[in-house]
C-alpha cells in the first residue's frame, strides 16, 4: 500500500427514510483510504454500505457528515476537475441492442472528443477486438461487462471504480472480468472492486478495505488483512447496555448496540 491516496474518505456519515418515516442509517461515521497502484477491494456484504460509498464519490449522493477526496481534490467541491481522470461502472451497462460494440464505442468516443484509434486499443485491453462487429444483443453478460469498462477506458482514467461486476455472471464471465482488471492493474490503472465476495478479494485485489453496517472494520494489503485471527465479532449481554457500551467506547472499542446485546467488532481477547 506504498501508493499516494487516490481516494480518501473521513467520517463519512449518510441516512435515508426508510419505511414509516424512520431514517436508516447507510454510512456510520465511515473512514477509507485507497492507494494508488493495483486493484483495492472494497469488501462488505449487501446492504453495507459499499454502493452508496461509491455514489457520494461520484457526486450522485451528498453526505450528511464527513470529508472526501478524489486524486488530491474536495469533492464534490472540486469534482468537475477530476471527474475526467474517473471511470465508473456503478449499474447494469446499457447500450443500443443492435448496434456493434464497435459501433457503440465509436460513438461515445465521438461525443467525448476521443480520438477514434482508442476504440480498438480499448477493445483489445477487455479481450472484446474479435467480437467488436457483432451486435450487442449477441453478447454474454461478461462480454457486456467487458464493453462497459472499455468504454470507461476511452479517457484513460486514473481510477476505475467498480460496483459489484461479477454479480450474475457465470464462471467463464467472472474469469472474464477478473482477468481484465489484473490487466488493467498492471498496466497502471488503480481499480476499486466493491464487490461481497470474499474470494474475489482473495484472487484478484492487491488491498482491502472491510464495510460492514455502514463502518470501517479493518484494511491493508490483502495478505495482513486475511492473516489475522483477532477473533471478528464479540456479542455482549449484560444487565445495564448503556453502561457497557460507554465502558467499550472509552476503551476504544468499536460497539454497536442492537435490542438486547452489544456487538463489538475485531476483539483481540474476548476475556
Amino acid at each position: 500500500m506504498a501508493g499516494w491516496p487516490v481516494i480518501e474518505a473521513e467520517g463519512l456519515r449518510k441516512t435515508f427514510r426508510g419505511l414509516r418515516g424512520r431514517r436508516q442509517v447507510a454510512l456510520d461515521g465511515l473512514d477509507m483510504t485507497v492507494p494508488a497502484g493495483g486493484v483495492h477491494g472494497f469488501l462488505g456484504p449487501n446492504g453495507s454500505g459499499k454502493t452508496t460509498t461509491i455514489r457520494m464519490l461520484l457526486g450522485l449522493v451528498q453526505p450528511d457528515a464527513g470529508t472526501m477526496r478524489l486524486l488530491g481534490r474536495p469533492v464534490p467541491a472540486e469534482l468537475p476537475s477530476v471527474i475526467r481522470l474517473v471511470g465508473a461502472v456503478v449499474e447494469s451497462p446499457q447500450f443500443f441492442p443492435a448496434f456493434s460494440g464497435r459501433h457503440s464505442l465509436r460513438l461515445l468516443a465521438q461525443a467525448g472528443g476521443v480520438k477514434r484509434h482508442r476504440v480498438e486499443e480499448v477493445l483489445d485491453i477487455v479481450g472484446l477486438r474479435e467480437r467488436a462487429g457483432d451486435r450487442y444483443k449477441t453478447y454474454s453478460l461478461g462480454m457486456k461487462q467487458r464493453l462497459a469498462i472499455a468504454a470507461t477506458l476511452l479517457k484513460r482514467p486514473q481510477l476505475l471504480i467498480l460496483d459489484e461486476p461479477t454479480n450474475g455472471l457465470d464462471p467463464a464471465g467472472m474469469r472474464e472480468v477478473r482477468a481484465t482488471m489484473r490487466r488493467l492493474a498492471n498496466e497502471g490503472t488503480t481499480v476499486l472492486l466493491s464487490t461481497h465476495l470474499l474470494a474475489e478479494v482473495e484472487q484478484v485485489c492487491d488491498s482491502v478495505t472491510i464495510l460492514a453496517r455502514g463502518r470501517h472494520v479493518r484494511s491493508g494489503t490483502v495478505h495482513d488483512v486475511l492473516a489475522y485471527r483477532g477473533g471478528g465479532q464479540l456479542l455482549v449481554r449484560l444487565p445495564d447496555l448503556d453502561a457497557g457500551e460507554r465502558v467499550l467506547d472509552y476503551y476504544g472499542f468499536s460497539v454497536r448496540r442492537e435490542t438486547d446485546h452489544l456487538l463489538v467488532d475485531w476483539v483481540d481477547d474476548p476475556a
